[in-house]
């Protein structure tokens, strides 16, 4: 077990280290069927190149974006126990979004937690591979130092914005590389 770990550890790194791929902001939508099934849409916001050194890599992004995210498998890698049904692309307010709708039949599966039926949901920021801060929610932040949301147990649709990257001069958006590719 330790090896697997640590073997996932390296695939892990050397995937991030490999892509220059980011987005400015995440937006979780949960929408549940019943007390531990539902639907997530996460939106990714401002999909963006960051520049390899001075280097403009945005087309090279792109062509992963669709490869591995849109046509490939990476998404239901990250969500093996749950069904991936959609994924896409889209231009809104000038910049690039993406979609992906995601069902599933246990709240573990998308990172949702439950102790037992009377508590609230739980989803707890800054476990991921990617480090996301909180912006904003349907629920409430339990701060830096107990970085989970709370959702009351009877809220059938709760959401989450979180941050991820602030756009500057080493970041190229790739709206212009999916219109070239529209």
């Amino acid at each position: 077990m330790r090896i697997l770990k640590h073997s996932i550890l390296f695939i892990l790194i050397a995937l991030l280290a490999s892509s220059c791929l980011t987005v400015e902001k995440k937006k979780y939508e949960f929408k549940m069927k019943d007390s531990h099934s539902g639907t997530l849409t996460i939106t990714y916001i401002n999909i963006m190149s960051m520049k390899n050194d001075t280097a403009d890599v945005s087309s090279k992004d792109f062509q992963e974006l669709l490869s591995s995210y849109i046509n490939g498998t990476e998404v239901e890698k990250n969500f093996q126990s749950a069904i991936v049904r959609s994924k896409r692309l889209y231009e809104h307010n000038g910049q690039l979004y993406g979609e992906v709708v995601i069902d599933f039949s246990n709240l573990k599966s998308v990172g949702l937690y439950q102790y037992d039926s009377k508590c609230p949901y739980m989803y707890s920021i800054g476990t991921g591979v990617e480090s996301e801060t909180f912006l904003s929610t349907s629920g409430e932040f339990g701060g830096d130092y107990m970085p989970v949301v709370f959702w009351p147990k009877t809220e059938k649709t709760f959401t989450l914005t979180t941050h991820i990257t602030t756009p500057d001069e080493t970041c190229t958006s790739l709206l212009a590389e999916y219109k070239k590719w529209k």
